[in-house]
């Protein structure tokens, strides 16, 4: 198959895969691998396995293709394929919750010699590092590293990055309880779909609606919350889009469980568990765990709860995802005490704060926890974090904690 032959083969599998086709899009682009010497073309074609398998959800086969990508790219000795093959395998790790690993490739990425980077990918590099810093909990380097793919995607005009980001900056301020923000930003993803979106995936509708529906949940608009999950399930159903599918399944359990309806919770629970599992989305499934153990404690079946959040912390160490170790330590922590269980409840209240220390998650200037209420909140230029009321009533113009940080010892 020579390079004409094989950009025609591409672009077919394009629009089928685009008029959702999926299977047929995958059966022609694995042939083009088959039997194409073109090394450009077989490049570009794992590029598109690699988006079509992320989309349906298939995390091992993605990154399957991202490892054969890297090896064509070194075969054409191009700086800026090797940029992009790199990329693709620091997201076929964030998508399998190995978030050292994608933060470790997307160091590459920066590192590479002679690349385009600053121009080209450095703002969907920067996204993926981000998304990988919060699913550890490290905030401040999630929000810096956000806040660099913005910029990137304000000077290039890519409206696309920014409509990824804003979705990513929606489920950074919902970890951290500003749920202001968390409507916020996803509310402007929404509007860039409706500026600019005609010739995108629908995908990028189903996004944003995703995250409008866990911050409506979140501040009590549960109405709204339901409306924007619907229309989200409707388009992944339509797209085939499975991680999606999981999404909304566990904020629809989630509604169900804020109504006190467990009985059509524990269903929905049960389904998102199944498709998490599949997909290998173990960070989604400790947020199913959590949603079934709360259901759990509210029906007063303690051991169940109990037995629940023990899988769960399992996952969550795995992952390294400290606000879930730190909520499911809480979790536990009030069950224990219920219970009497007074050397559980020790354990778990210190691992409580040894994890609150661990994700830093605190205001600089009361001291009090960020994220244990929905409250405000304000990132300064050098990504800190405060409660906005903690900044206007001190009326500092600059960040306490990098003061602290860059003063002597002896002045202090």
């Amino acid at each position: 198959m020579g390079q004409d032959q094989t950009k025609q083969q591409i672009e077919k599998g394009l629009q089928l895969y685009q008029s959702n086709q999926t299977e047929k899009a995958l059966r022609v682009w694995m042939k083009v691998l088959e039997k194409s010497a073109d090394l450009v073309g077989r490049f570009r074609v794992l590029g598109c396995l690699v988006t079509a398998h992320s989309e349906m959800g298939r995390y091992k086969e993605m990154l399957k293709f991202a490892v054969v990508q890297i090896d064509t790219a070194r075969e054409l000795e191009d700086a800026d394929f090797l940029l992009e093959s790199y990329l693709n395998l620091a997201r076929s790790n964030e998508k399998l919750c190995e978030f050292h690993k994608t933060i470790s490739y997307c160091k590459t990425c920066l590192g590479l010699p002679g690349t385009r980077v600053g121009a080209h990918l450095g703002g969907q590099v920067s996204l993926s590092m981000g998304n990988a810093f919060l699913g550890l909990s490290l905030f401040q380097k999630a929000l810096e590293s956000f806040e660099k793919a913005l910029r990137y995607a304000h000077n290039n005009d890519d409206a696309m990055l920014e409509c990824r980001v804003c979705c990513s900056l929606g489920s950074f301020y919902t970890q951290v309880k500003d749920y202001e923000k968390a409507l916020f930003f996803p509310c402007k993803a929404a509007e860039l779909v409706n500026d600019y979106g005609k010739g995108w995936s629908l995908k990028y509708r189903a996004m944003s609606q995703y995250h409008m529906a866990v911050a409506y949940r979140l501040s009590g608009h549960l109405g709204s919350a339901m409306e924007c999950c619907e229309e989200s399930m409707k388009i992944a159903l339509q797209h085939g889009d499975r991680p999606l599918q999981a999404l909304c399944l566990l904020c629809f359990a989630d509604i169900h469980r804020s109504r006190g309806d467990l009985e059509t919770a524990f269903p929905r629970y049960e389904s998102a568990m199944s498709i998490m599992t599949e997909i290998g989305n173990r960070l989604g499934q400790v947020q199913v765990l959590l949603g079934v153990a709360k259901c759990w404690v509210a029906r007063k079946a303690l051991d169940k709860a109990l037995d629940t959040i023990e899988r769960a912390l399992d996952l969550a160490e795995e992952v390294g995802n400290k606000l879930s170790q730190l909520k499911l330590h809480c979790l536990s922590e009030s069950i224990c005490r219920s219970k009497g269980l007074q050397r559980e409840l020790r354990a778990h209240v210190v691992r409580f704060h040894e994890c609150v220390e661990e994700t830093e998650l605190y205001c600089g200037l009361c001291g009090e926890s960020i994220g244990e209420r929905n409250s405000r909140l304000q990132a300064l230029p050098c990504s800190h974090i405060f409660h906005l009321r903690c900044l206007q009533n001190n009326g500092t113009r600059s960040c306490p904690n990098c003061r602290r940080s860059s003063m002597k010892p002896g002045f202090v």
